[in-house]
């Protein structure tokens, strides 16, 4: 027989091997498939490559609503109705309207106006401390009419939502926080909530990481008109193109994060700098110093400091040196536009690095409102524990009840076999995804070994019915019927769990999402493998 002929005559077998070696692969081999280095660094402690939840690994979840209120599709005339173009003009205007307004102090980043995918326009502002009719008369300040009542919601747009989902994920990698995740959840009423899980963080550690909105600026602190001071944006997070970790700062005390700056602006950085004296008379000219904490401005002299700011907090102010100053003098800077900000702390240190490498949340959390579910890692391992021997007892009780109901290795063994080689296909799926496995995620897995041998049941129930099977043929249709019943099932089972794996209810979707795969993997590879099997046990062939 040629290796054509013998794939042919044997591809359901092939493709089953294929499948599990491929998972042994992905559970094993360090690093899986696809990870890199920093993964396999993460994962010195754990003999495989899976990624364990809260239930098996201990950490913490909080739950929380986004700040903010919402006027929808507002008539801002910004939106061209012949050609759908977008006035970017007219929506800076709007948005430059609210922060100016003399009702509410509204605070860098707090206010935004956009255009969603059809078009429409929304105005929003992430604040409590404003009332809808102060939003409405703002906005009518520029030219928009809103009803306080009826156009004016709680909450923010599912845009900014989503954008809020993707920062705290970026959050998350950045900090090194493997296993972490963040999706969006809807509560009855039409309230939405942005679930962070983050394993292996208590409570306090995760609520710090969620509460700074991550908004960094660098500010320009020198000399204006009659003695005063000026504070002037020069650079935002949006202009950082790169981040290196932090490190101990050459320069004295504190620590600096190494950035580069967008090759886009870093020329205007440059020109500004040289334009209010930083490269010049400013050089060296910055003598503010903190106490770890916070930066004293009780100074005489005049000051050219670069203030690194945080949510509005100042964390660290130094002086441009003398190189860098240089190299911006004679305009070579911008060619390689890199420089150091600083930090007091080693701690600000790396929530700078974090924050400038995930970007600023374009809305406050309402931590006050939050919910929060916190295990001990001594409490997940117990679960990790009782998962797997509750694991282990379902295989072994299936295992005797099928050959208590057959009698015969030639049917009990392959099914046995077949089912577990369904298990370690998940496993391995889950660990080439990095899906970090829960409680809900085990039930999945015991659900599956009993859907997986009901199913392998009904073919050996049917393939066997009215004893003889010797013939190929008789086999063959024998074995298509049962897998007509087969397929019926699992349609039927992948309808009804589609809507709990879609929509955000928890650990229900966990499970769904389990059940949903394993029915799949099911259906098209294992069942035909195991008939395959039985049919080469049973017949002629």
């Amino acid at each position: 027989m040629g290796p054509i002929s013998f794939i042919k005559e044997h591809w359901r077998l092939l493709l089953l091997v294929a499948f599990v070696t491929g998972a042994m692969v992905a559970l094993f081999v360090p690093g899986g498939i696809m990870a890199d280095d920093s993964y396999v660094e993460s994962q010195d402690d754990n003999p495989t490559n899976l990624e364990y939840g809260l239930g098996l690994d201990g950490g913490t979840r909080i739950s929380a609503p986004v700040v903010g209120m919402t006027a929808e599709n507002i008539d801002a005339g910004a939106v061209n109705e012949e050609d759908g173009s977008v006035d970017r003009q007219r929506l800076t205007e709007i948005e430059q309207t609210l922060y100016d307004n003399d009702e509410f102090d509204l605070e860098t980043g707090n206010a935004r106006v956009s255009v969603d995918d059809d078009g429409n326009v929304h105005a929003e502002i992430f604040t409590d401390e404003v009332t809808r009719a102060q939003f409405a008369a703002a906005l009518a300040e520029a030219g928009v009419e809103v009803d306080p009542e009826e156009d004016i919601r709680d909450g923010v747009t599912a845009q900014t939502r989503a954008q809020i989902v993707e920062t705290i994920t970026s959050k998350i990698n950045a900090a090194g926080l493997s296993g972490g995740t963040a999706y969006e959840s809807a509560r009855f009423g039409g309230e939405y909530y942005i679930v962070t899980e983050v394993p292996d963080m208590d409570p306090d550690e995760l609520r710090a990481l969620l509460s700074e909105r991550g908004i960094v600026e660098v500010v320009a602190y020198y000399p204006g008109e009659n003695g005063t001071q000026t504070n002037e944006t020069v650079l935002t997070g949006a202009d950082i193109a790169t981040v290196d970790p932090p490190r101990p700062s050459e320069r004295g005390s504190g620590y600096e994060v190494p950035v580069q700056v967008d090759s886009n602006a870093a020329a205007d950085y440059q020109d500004r700098m040289n334009d209010i004296g930083f490269t010049g008379e400013g050089v060296g000219q910055c003598s503010l110093r903190g106490d770890g904490e916070t930066i004293s401005f009780d100074h005489a002299d005049e000051q050219y400091c670069l203030l690194t700011v945080v949510d509005g907090e100042v964390v660290d102010a130094h002086s441009m040196g003398p190189t860098l100053a240089s190299s911006m003098a004679d305009g070579t800077w911008a060619n390689d536009p890199s420089f150091f900000m600083g930090a007091q702390t080693q701690q600000q240190g790396a929530a700078l690095s974090v924050n400038l490498q995930a970007g600023a949340l374009p809305a406050p959390l309402d931590l006050e409102q939050e919910q929060t579910l916190s295990l001990s890692p001594a409490l997940a391992d117990q679960f990790k524990l009782y998962s797997l021997l509750i694991g282990a007892l379902s295989v072994v009780t299936v295992s005797g009840v099928v050959f208590l109901r057959y009698s015969d290795v030639r049917v009990a063994t392959p099914m046995i076999v077949t089912a577990m080689a369904e298990v370690v296909i998940l496993l391995g799926f889950a660990a080439l995804i990095r899906m970090p496995l829960d409680l809900s995620h085990v039930a999945g897995f015991i659900a599956v070994v009993g859907t997986g041998v009901d199913d392998l049941i009904i073919i050996a129930d049917e393939v066997m019915d009215d004893g003889d099977v010797s013939s190929q043929r008789v086999f063959e249709s024998r074995f298509r019927k049962a897998f007509w019943v087969i397929g019926a099932a699992a349609a039927t089972t992948i309808i009804a769990m589609s809507p709990l794996a879609v929509l955000s209810l928890g650990d229900l979707r966990g499970f769904a999402i389990i059940t949903i795969l394993g029915v799949l993997v099911g259906v098209l590879i294992t069942r035909p493998a195991y008939g395959d099997i039985l049919q080469r046990l049973l017949t002629d062939k």
